[in-house]
């Protein structure tokens, strides 16, 4: 599946607060404005929407259909030229699902296109919300002086403490039943599979959790991931890294590599597609596309990541799966404990850094690369999480299980329970605690400030722009030529199995 070029996201708050207003118990349609500020990732344009403009008593009628007077709009527009946003038209139409539009919703639209562009410089955005809560989005792109076109969303996301997300068909058609998905598809139904299966979901870290976790993605039946991380295999890397042998620690062999190798191989999905990105989430490659997810999995261990995916899912609203794992050791030795924790943070949801998973402190040290510095490292106590690197494969098969258990109940939303709590489970003596309290953020925490910001974070996040990505001196010219004949042979004999499928 291509990424849809244009998106709508809101937080769960707001979109309750425009289907109050729009879906009304007379059955009529209606109708109101809201102001949204963009959301630029590395191939989709995203309106971020942050705040609704109601009408007034007289600004419009209501008559079946509904209409707006001037007043109204301009109104609007000059709220959204104030605040330096865009203008979104939000309307109601009486049946269920998702909406096309008539030749009034057409003109109405097309028609004041021009003027929200001259007053806010940004695409007028269309909305329309069916019946059943569902919503329908689509920008009007200026092409030329005075021309404006419809370009279709999508998807359009609402997330929070629950999630909701609908794709447009004509955009991102639901994915073609394949018996490789079977047992899958029947745990919770076609419906529930074909909106995981159009989620675009970043995977940042391919680390021991990282692998793993895509891995359960691309076996589930996920079309496209996102792998983002700059390290290389290594030795002591092999006892908890999924894919990697003793000759890609040789050769040291990027991560995302390893990984969207192997998902090539492993994916259920007929359309799969995996995008590799050997980059730093700080460099603009990488940040941008995290921003073209609809949802990410933090299974990076440093603070700078978190922190950077910490404000993504605030500022952008792109909800983040995070967990960790922390093993201890007693004086003489022994396992003293192994803890690993999963949850989801969002809009109205508790932040990473009150949950405790990275010291804020910290954020400038590991930009400036003191945490690769192993005169650093020997300096914290070695109970910090930095300096306790102990794990094994098993820890982290649990970890990442326990996150994508957070991912399903969330999307699925299973007899209408809005996702997880907080967990954390601990393996000595064996005991799951759940934390269903508290739900926000410290009253001194700075997160919820960024609320749906969009890109007006970047300026002080530190995004650096892309470094000379280094040449691996330990894969010499052979090597790289042989793997590449090895991985074009694994690729035809893929090809060749699937070609024989289809004849059978």
């Amino acid at each position: 599946m291509s990424t849809p070029s244009h998106s709508v996201a809101m937080d769960g708050e707001l979109a309750q607060a425009a289907r109050r207003h729009l879906i009304r118990e007379d059955g009529q349609e209606d109708l109101c404005f809201a102001l949204w500020r963009p959301s630029n990732g590395g191939t989709r344009k995203t309106a971020i929407l942050c705040e609704l403009v109601l009408p007034n008593a007289g600004d419009r009628q209501v008559h079946g259909n509904a209409s707006f007077n001037h007043a109204y709009f301009e109104r609007a527009i000059g709220l959204a030229f104030s605040k330096g946003c865009g203008l979104a038209f939000m309307h109601s139409h009486p049946g269920p699902g998702w909406q096309d539009m008539s030749p009034d919703d057409i003109a109405a639209e097309r028609d004041h296109a021009g003027a929200s562009y001259g007053g806010t410089s940004l695409p007028l955005v269309g909305l329309t919300i069916g019946s059943d809560g569902v919503w329908s989005a689509r920008f009007w792109e200026r092409v030329q002086r005075g021309k404006f076109q419809r370009v279709w969303c999508g998807s359009v996301r609402v997330c929070g403490t629950g999630f909701q997300i609908d794709f447009a068909d004509r955009v991102c058609p639901p994915p073609a039943e394949n018996r490789k998905q079977l047992r899958t598809r029947t745990a919770w139904g076609a419906s529930a599979q074909a909106k995981i299966a159009r989620l675009r979901i970043g995977v940042v870290g391919l680390g021991s959790v990282g692998a793993i976790v895509a891995e359960g993605l691309a076996r589930t039946g996920i079309e496209t991931l996102v792998l983002i991380d700059s390290d290389r295999a290594e030795e002591h890397n092999l006892d908890r890294l999924l894919h990697a042998t003793s000759e890609d620690a040789r050769l040291s062999r990027l991560k995302v590599d390893l990984a969207g190798e192997a998902l090539e191989a492993h994916a259920t999905a007929t359309n799969f597609h995996v995008d590799r990105v050997p980059r730093h989430l700080q460099e603009q490659s990488a940040y941008a596309a995290a921003l073209d997810c609809d949802v990410l999995f933090s299974c990076a261990d440093r603070p700078l990541p978190r922190h950077l995916l910490n404000v993504i899912a605030q500022a952008h609203l792109i909800p983040v799966v995070d967990g960790g794992i922390l093993a201890t050791q007693t004086k003489s030795g022994g396992l003293l404990s192994a803890d690993w924790r999963s949850h989801i943070i969002g809009p109205h949801r508790r932040c990473l850094a009150c949950i405790g998973q990275y010291d804020q402190g910290l954020v400038a040290a590991d930009r400036e690369g003191l945490l690769d510095d192993p005169k650093y490292i020997a300096q914290l106590d070695k109970s910090h999480p930095l300096a306790a690197r102990e794990n094994v494969f098993v820890y982290s098969a649990a970890c990442a299980s326990a996150e994508l258990l957070q991912l399903l109940s969330y999307v699925i939303a299973p007899l209408g329970m809005e996702g997880l709590p907080r967990q954390m489970y601990h393996s000595v003596p064996g005991i799951l605690d759940s934390e269903y309290s508290p739900a926000g953020c410290d009253a001194h925490c700075l997160m919820p400030q960024f609320l749906a910001a969009g890109d007006q974070v970047n300026s002080i996040l530190g995004i650096e722009p892309d470094c000379e990505l280094p040449t691996n001196t330990r894969d010499p010219i052979w090597a790289r030529f042989l793997h590449g004949v090895a991985n074009r042979i694994r690729q035809v004999k893929t090809s060749l199995r699937a070609l024989a499928r289809h004849l059978a």
